[in-house]
């Protein structure tokens, strides 16, 4: 389909006009109304140039609360009149963007998470990003910055969060063309988490001709609070990679330039450990007592890892040497379910013919 940008709304009592020519487009923001949402609204409702022409805000809790965002949509100012709320029904990020997707009309959709900030200049850099794209360019990048402490070394879940400054594709900031997303058919809904469905999405645009550049503008990531168990629920990730597995095959971290992470150091962790008990049982007392050295070496040296470069203090120790022995099997556990949920999904290519 193909979208121009005639007849569009003119600006909203702001100097920041929609200069002729400057291409149009709708910021998709997918939210389960955190505290986080109200600083995310207020940076894009004062950052300076063309204004978006349309805000979708898509509440994706499952059972949402009528007028529960009326306090962040305040900060708005005058693009509240060009804002809508639709609710996705808690069905996880990916499909809460395509909800907003298909009520945006422009040829343009740049996608937030409720706990960016955008940059003071972001709306002029989004529209010049957007102006030097070529007519191959299927989306654009903006560049993410991860306020970390200066006083002291960054936490485990720091750390983690600032890996997003380097992550390709993040829907954190990024546009893209809405005729490139209706060609691949919009985000994959059986990523429910907010992890590697951008990643997913990005690839079958790359497969389907479209070019992926970096932009100029800049959006802050703050790191959000998070207890100690935060490292823990994150392995239900694993099953988001088996399923990219199956997509997109077995060369898909080179592809994506994403970091495999430990999957095959938890899977031989987990096999030592399961195999000491075992062996215990059985009454082979040596073997068990080898199987077990390998877990404990295994076990040790993945805490330390994540030890090493933090602040090294009593309840972050406490935290790593914990969630160490926890992990290794809970990421096992869920990429072995998701290679089994999984098990018959084609390879993108197939679906593509």
């Amino acid at each position: 389909m193909n979208r121009t940008d005639e007849g569009r709304p003119a600006g909203t009592g702001r100097t920041d006009r929609a200069r002729p020519g400057a291409p149009a487009y709708a910021v998709v923001i997918p939210t389960l109304a955190r505290d986080t949402l109200a600083d995310c609204l207020a940076a894009l409702a004062a950052a300076h140039g063309p204004r978006p022409e349309e805000i979708v805000l898509v509440d994706d809790r499952p059972d949402p609360e009528p007028d529960a965002l009326e306090h962040p949509l305040t900060v708005l100012g005058d693009l509240r009149a060009r804002t809508a709320v639709l609710t996705s029904g808690g069905r996880g990020p990916a499909a809460a963007r395509n909800t907003g997707l298909r009520a945006v009309t422009t040829p343009w959709v740049a996608f937030l998470d409720d706990d960016v900030q955008v940059g003071p200049h972001w709306c002029e850099q989004l529209t010049q990003d957007l102006s030097e794209a070529g007519t191959d360019t299927g989306a654009v990048q903006g560049v993410i910055a991860v306020p970390l402490p200066g006083e002291r070394r960054p936490t485990d879940w720091e750390r983690g969060t600032a890996g997003l400054a380097q992550a390709r594709w993040i829907t954190a900031d990024m546009a893209y063309r809405t005729d490139a997303l209706e060609q691949v058919a919009g985000f994959d809904e059986r990523f429910t988490r907010a992890f590697r469905e951008d990643a997913d999405l990005a690839l079958r645009v790359l497969d389907a001709g479209w070019r992926i550049r970096q932009g100029r503008r800049t959006t802050r990531h703050p790191v959000r609070p998070a207890d100690r168990w935060v490292s823990l629920r994150a392995q239900r990730g694993n099953a988001d990679d088996a399923l990219m597995l199956r997509l997109h095959g077995p060369g898909w971290w080179h592809k994506a330039v994403a970091p495999r992470g430990r999957i095959r150091s938890h899977l031989a962790v987990t096999a030592a450990g399961v195999a000491a008990c075992a062996l215990a049982a059985a009454g082979r007392r040596r073997a068990a007592a080898v199987a077990a050295l390998g877990w404990a070496a295994g076990t040790a040296e993945f805490a330390w890892t994540r030890i090493a470069p933090g602040p090294r203090t009593r309840d972050e120790i406490t935290t790593m040497a914990v969630t160490s022995v926890l992990i290794p099997p809970a990421a096992t556990w869920h990429w072995l379910s998701g290679l089994w949920r999984h098990r018959a999904a084609p390879a993108w290519q197939e679906v593509a013919r």
